[in-house]
């Protein structure tokens, strides 16, 4: 399967991937299965935190049904040890040289991010076609994306950063928008009084998109 194929087949199965940082270890497989359980499957767990590789392994191996994604990599080190700790792609807030030529002998798929029309131009001249667009809200948001599609039309993006219930629909409108990320649905109040009822249901929300 070529990149975008195996790309499109993770991010379409859900309207919204949740941006987690996981603070610590013993949240990390109740809060995934809050997250299925709401519809929402595909997960981005950063590399924020000390016990992030631990949390990918541990929701790999506990978690039916969920997609394990790492977030936040930034290394040629950071894409080797996440795809050893069970991620099944891989996220990052930017794209560099070394980055792509890791990810084209990687053995999971990456999401590069772009925030510019020049940046979206080098990663298309890597082949590439998906996107993550950060920070969405603060590099242009909604008007940002109309632009990109007259000049980039193969090119599909994931928008990321300063999006929230209220903006995600227009996002998911968009005809180049192929899912949202996010965290609004990972309230930190919730997550450390482990009320995670109360994260599925705004899961469910949120897989409504």
């Amino acid at each position: 399967m070529t990149h975008t194929t195996t790309i499109d087949a993770i991010l379409q199965r859900a309207p919204v991937v949740p941006v987690i940082a996981i603070d610590r270890l013993s949240d990390a497989v109740p809060l995934a299965r809050a997250l299925v359980a709401g519809g929402l499957t595909v997960l981005e767990i950063t590399l924020r935190t000390a016990c992030a590789l631990d949390a990918m392994r541990a929701i790999a191996a506990e978690v039916p049904g969920a997609i394990v994604g790492a977030g936040t990599v930034l290394t040629p080190a950071d894409l080797a040890a996440v795809a050893a700790a069970g991620a099944r792609f891989a996220i990052s807030p930017g794209a560099t040289p070394t980055l792509y030529a890791a990810a084209a002998q990687a053995s999971i798929p990456w999401l590069p991010a772009i925030a510019s029309a020049s940046e979206l131009m080098v990663g298309m001249e890597h082949g590439y076609r998906r996107f993550k667009f950060f920070p969405a809200e603060s590099s242009g948001g909604i008007a940002a994306l109309k632009s990109f599609a007259g000049p980039f039309a193969q090119a599909r993006f994931c928008p990321t950063g300063g999006i929230d219930a209220a903006k995600a629909p227009a996002y998911k409108a968009l005809a180049n928008v192929i899912t949202v990320g996010g965290s609004w649905m990972l309230p930190k109040a919730a997550i450390d009084a482990g009320r995670w009822d109360e994260i599925e249901a705004l899961a469910r929300a949120a897989a409504l998109l």
